[in-house]
């Protein structure tokens, strides 16, 4: 579609978002967000779970009021929520006691369109999505396809100038996400869509270069705009192009790279306090043996292993970084490769694979030392979990310090340095090791 630079659509600027917490530094969510959109255009925000992605959407969309900064609808300042925008979510948020005619007028009834009118419109944005004939069915006959189709039009059927997408697609099966992708890319192309501008989130690489005009990748804890980056192809896409893969892959090497963090914040995101990803053994394992095994042999492209074992980057990249950290692995430029202790780990049986990651936790999680230095300095080598977790939120948010937690936990058991209580919430030591102690 052709793009209109002259008045933009929407403008943020210097865009922070932060929650009050008790009796410690508040949780930052957005930081220093800049966002111009122009009609014509899609723009994709790309970026891990966490990095503020939907929240940027919610302010967008004048439902949450930013901490600092401002938001511009059409040159003015957003003081509630903005007219002309609609929003399509991941979870479908369809009425079940509803049909699918009715889901669809809910949007033009709270504006008071007229009867007919709303009818005719109806019709008109069911039938665009493809769900012709389906006007009298409610949403549990429908397949998870189908009701996003039924959410898309909603969203369509009032003409909205900026569409909203929250990771529309993530619910879908793979075939029916990319049926859905194309439907709308092909729409959008010929003009058919009654909207200006769709501002999209996504944690899928792949979907974000397929779609997008622009693409701002997120950073983590604060979310903030690392790369902007122009798509230069044109519709039709082709996801098997040579230019199409490296742009891809170029994406997964911005991901993976680790931007230095401001001094401020430095002491509260090293050391004891680091947010651990809730990455199990097994999975740390099944991929330890995949990399180590033909095809890989220690090393492997990212978005070609995420095909081979259909992870989404979100789902990947937590993973290879945790091997990072743990010493298994390394993240270089979007590669994935083994180190020598990964390949030790992969080689090994089970009783010496948990020598070696009682060993790497030791060496590069200081929260499984700390608490395995507590439960051997007292004669019951006993510690409760409170007085841990405690200390985790004077850094973080509740969430990540439970999930961190939680983790902990399920590292240091399968590594055999400490049991846990669940019924009493506490750490212990087993009978052989207090006899050691």
């Amino acid at each position: 579609m052709n793009q209109n630079h002259e008045t933009p659509l929407l403008t943020v600027r210097n865009c922070r978002q932060a929650y009050h917490k008790d009796a410690s530094a508040d949780l930052i969510v957005l930081e220093d967000v800049d966002l111009t959109l122009h009609e014509g255009e899609i723009v994709g925000l790309l970026g891990r779970s966490g990095s503020g992605k939907s929240t940027l959407l919610r302010i967008v969309s004048g439902l949450l009021k930013p901490t600092a900064g401002e938001v511009m609808w059409r040159g003015k300042n957003l003081t509630g929520p903005a007219p002309g925008v609609a929003m399509v979510f991941q979870s479908f948020a369809l009425f079940p006691w509803l049909t699918v005619q009715e889901n669809v007028e809910l949007g033009l009834e709270a504006l008071g369109i007229k009867k007919a009118d709303r009818e005719a419109r109806t019709e008109d944005a069911i039938d665009l999505i493809g769900l012709g004939g389906y006007d009298t069915a409610y949403p549990k006959e429908l397949s998870g396809g189908m009701r996003q189709r039924v959410g898309l039009a909603r969203a369509l059927v009032v003409h909205p100038d900026l569409l909203l997408m929250d990771e529309p697609f993530s619910a879908l099966d793979v075939l029916t996400a990319e049926t859905l992708r194309t439907d709308l890319i092909d729409l959008w192309m010929d003009e058919k869509l009654p909207v200006k501008s769709i501002l999209m989130v996504t944690h899928n690489i792949e979907e974000a270069v397929l779609l997008c005009d622009r693409i701002l990748v997120f950073s983590s804890n604060p979310g903030r705009v690392a790369h902007e980056l122009r798509v230069p192809f044109a519709h039709p896409r082709n996801r098997f192009d040579l230019a199409f893969r490296q742009m891809v892959d170029d994406i997964y090497g911005i991901m993976t790279r680790r931007a230095p963090k401001p001094a401020a914040l430095a002491t509260v995101t090293t050391g004891f306090a680091t947010p651990l990803h809730p990455v199990g053994t097994n999975l740390m394992a099944g991929l330890l043996e995949t990399l180590h095994n033909a095809p890989y042999d220690g090393r492997a492209d990212l978005p070609a292993l995420a095909a081979a074992l259909q992870y989404e980057a979100d789902e990947l990249l937590p993973l290879g970084e945790t091997l990072s950290m743990l010493g298994f692995a390394m993240l270089e430029e979007g590669d994935l490769i083994l180190t020598e202790t990964g390949r030790n780990f992969a080689e090994s049986e089970t009783e010496e694979r948990k020598q070696i990651f009682a060993e790497q936790l030791r060496l590069h999680v200081p929260l499984v030392g700390a608490i395995r230095a507590v439960l051997d300095q007292r004669s019951n080598h006993r510690a409760a979990a409170v007085r841990f977790r405690d200390e985790l939120e004077d850094h973080m948010s509740p969430e990540y310090a439970e999930e961190t937690l939680r983790t902990v936990i399920a590292w240091g058991r399968y590594a055999e340095l400490y049991e846990y209580d669940e019924e009493a919430q506490q750490f212990g030591l087993e009978e052989e090791d207090e006899a050691a102690g």
